[in-house]
């Protein structure tokens, strides 16, 4: 028997600048301070009760063993007809839509299964935090473009600039978190010439579709030909019902894509829970949850903005999702000349309300002194909140 003691090998990390991300520090410091969190995205009300007796249903139905690889075929044919009532896409729910374990994972899979070692990605800064750990963990090389501080507006001049012989794929996210900022029609236009003469494929973060205001429509790359002949187009139902801790998604890509991306997805997570699956399918049998969903939390973003227009916050457009950005620069009180994110730990502690520095979506961590809220909270929630707020 050996003499040496237990030894832990040390790890060479394959992601060395990553550490817990702000979403969990800042819900921790919340839930340590009592503070109201506006913080991680996610509802502190409960989804349709309808829902769950659909899921307890397909459980006493007998649905509790593994799905098909790519999903239950029930719900793919669903995700088709939505797809074409809304988006005027045809595809065919055997060889083009995918079920995932939620939108993260849909696109870490999409990463995994096109880009190759030295591949370069494009993603457009301030952007959700998963992408770039993404990128690295395929061993391809991410390629930072801003998006116009203060209308986060895409740049296309400098997103043509990005792009070289190496660049494998291009991510948007629309409606866009963490701004809010909805892309147009002629922004979608526009980016669909741009990659027309290229190969570059596009992964499209569509997850907050359902969640656009002022009567806009959301422009996925589904409703243009040429985007949708590239694209991976991510969708979560968690967003769309009230339910992110099911982390239940689907990806629509052209049958080429989607045979490479189900390539990964088997030796991932091979497939994804099944009655929820199964009561997912029935309940999209209403459309009605998902086209009303607009009108809610426009509701919520018009009271919360109403609250935030009393105090020195100064308001950035809210366009869709259910978060709202605010500039801190002119709040009477000192601490508004702190960093982004000492900000939000002083106004969490200090204040009890939680927020997200931009500067955590950004590489560099660039500061333009601007926080986000998630407003995806009931109203008492919200209401708490401003009163709290009105304190600066």
């Amino acid at each position: 028997m050996s003499s040496l003691p237990p030894r832990t090998p040390a790890l060479a990390s394959r992601l060395p600048k990553v550490g817990t991300t702000i979403f969990t520090v800042m819900s921790s410091l919340a839930a340590e301070h009592g503070a109201v969190n506006l913080g991680q995205g996610f509802p502190d009300f409960d989804c349709d009760p309808a829902l769950v007796e659909a899921v307890t249903r397909a459980m006493q139905a007998g649905h509790n063993q593994y799905p098909p690889m790519p999903g239950a075929l029930a719900l793919r044919q669903a995700m088709a007809a939505k797809m074409q009532a809304l988006y005027g896409l045809a595809c065919d729910p055997a060889t083009e839509i995918t079920v995932t374990a939620g939108a993260t994972q849909a696109i870490l899979t999409a990463i995994l299964a096109v880009v190759q070692p030295g591949d370069e990605v494009i993603v457009l800064e301030p952007c959700y935090d998963s992408y770039v750990p993404n990128i690295e963990l395929a061993g391809g090389v991410a390629v930072r473009v801003p998006l116009t501080p203060g209308t986060f507006r895409p740049d296309f001049d400098r997103i043509a600039a990005a792009i070289t012989p190496r660049t494998r794929a291009l991510i948007i996210n629309s409606p866009h978190n963490p701004s809010g900022m909805v892309w147009s029609e002629a922004d979608m236009l526009r980016l669909q010439a741009l990659l027309a003469p290229t190969d570059v494929l596009l992964i499209s973060d569509e997850v907050y579709e359902h969640m656009v205001f002022d009567g806009q429509a959301h422009q996925s790359a589904a409703r243009f030909p040429g985007l949708a002949a590239r694209a991976f187009i991510v969708s979560s139902f968690g967003k769309t019902y009230h339910v992110t801790g099911w982390k239940v998604g689907t990806v629509v890509a052209p049958a080429a894509l989607t045979a490479e991306f189900r390539k990964v997805h088997q030796f991932n997570v091979f497939t994804v829970n099944t009655p929820v699956q199964h009561a997912l399918a029935t309940y999209m049998g209403n459309p009605a949850p998902y086209l009303e969903l607009a009108a809610f939390y426009q509701r919520k973003r018009d009271l919360f903005r109403e609250g935030l227009a009393a105090t020195r916050f100064r308001l950035l457009p809210g366009e869709g999702t259910y978060f709202q950005c605010v500039d801190i620069s002119a709040l009477a009180v000192p601490e508004r000349d702190l960093p982004e994110g000492d900000f939000c730990q002083w106004l969490t502690k200090e204040i009890g309300v939680a927020a997200i520095p931009l500067s955590a979506f950004y590489g560099d961590g660039f500061d333009q002194r601007v926080v986000r809220f998630c407003f995806a909270k009931k109203d008492d929630t919200l209401r708490e909140a401003l009163t709290r707020l009105a304190r600066l």
